[in-house]
């Protein structure tokens, strides 16, 4: 009876030790809107604290922001001392104009490697692509997990609002560069505000080689189905345009949530953050 005990613990301890192994991240895409001074009660400098304070609450793993001019990155970066971020300003490739950049928590990861490109005819060169309205950018990162040694890549983007060539093409280059980057096929976050609607071409096509989270998410997706809001807090939200996706089979998704928290009937963004927790599939 005794060596019957000592097996059913034996058992009990080895499924145990299995699941606590299984680790989750949350991943965070928000676009926080730029420094505008024509926003009135919605100008960044009134709704940069809350903001911050919103992504503090949620503690994602890692995050990407969209539209952050470079004293917005760094004022981030000031509020969050566990964290570092990789991206530059596509302006002039260090400094100037918006970012796209990737928050990590520093305690978890470190960063492998990370660079940014263009979403252009030339990549590797500060350029405007195709018909888009601006220069567009993609910055990516290689982290490896502290602790389980577990590296992914993740890619963040924001996408151009008027050119329709420039973001079918957009969204080819990227595919084409996560195969060319990603040698050792670890898994993949594509995360960003792409200036398009689930049902347009460009989505289809990111979706026939990524999972879209909420498409794929195990829990019932919470929150509003839109991420734009356009700072009109009495009206739905409805367009959808900001998006998580990942690796198809290396990636699980458990939860996928749209963040619509406000104070004193005031969003801290014209977006909503889109927040997913996710684990690594063998």
């Amino acid at each position: 009876m005794k060596v019957v005990k000592l097996l059913f613990l034996a058992f009990f301890l080895v499924v145990f030790s299995c699941k606590k192994e299984q680790k989750s991240y949350t991943l965070m895409t928000y676009n926080i809107r730029y420094d505008n001074l024509n926003d009135g009660e919605n100008q960044w400098s009134k709704r940069k604290n809350y903001l911050c304070e919103q992504i503090a609450f949620y503690n994602p793993s890692i995050f990407g922001i969209q539209e952050g001019l470079h004293h917005q990155v760094k004022y981030i970066d000031s509020t969050f001392v566990d964290y570092g971020y990789v991206g530059v300003g596509r302006d002039d490739g260090k400094e100037r104009g918006e970012y796209s950049p990737i928050f990590y928590n520093s305690n978890l990861f470190k960063v492998v490697k990370n660079a940014t490109f263009w979403l252009s005819e030339s990549p590797n060169e500060i350029s405007v692509g195709w018909d888009a309205s601006m220069e567009r950018i993609c910055t990516y990162a290689l982290f490896e997990d502290k602790l389980t040694k577990q590296q992914f890549m993740v890619f963040n983007t924001h996408f151009d609002h008027i050119g329709d060539t420039a973001r079918v093409k957009s969204a080819e280059l990227i595919i084409r560069k996560i195969a060319e980057l990603n040698q050792n096929n670890v898994p993949v976050a594509l995360i960003g505000d792409f200036n398009l609607k689930p049902e347009s071409e460009p989505i289809k096509y990111l979706s026939k080689y990524l999972n879209d989270s909420r498409e794929h998410s195990i829990s019932k997706p919470f929150g509003a189905t839109g991420t734009f809001n356009g700072f009109k807090f009495h009206l739905p939200v409805k367009d959808r345009i900001d998006y998580i996706f990942t690796s198809k089979n290396s990636i699980k998704v458990n939860k996928y949530a749209v963040l619509s928290d406000s104070k004193n009937c005031k969003y801290p963004s014209d977006h909503l953050p889109v927040n997913i927790e996710i684990e690594f599939v063998k």
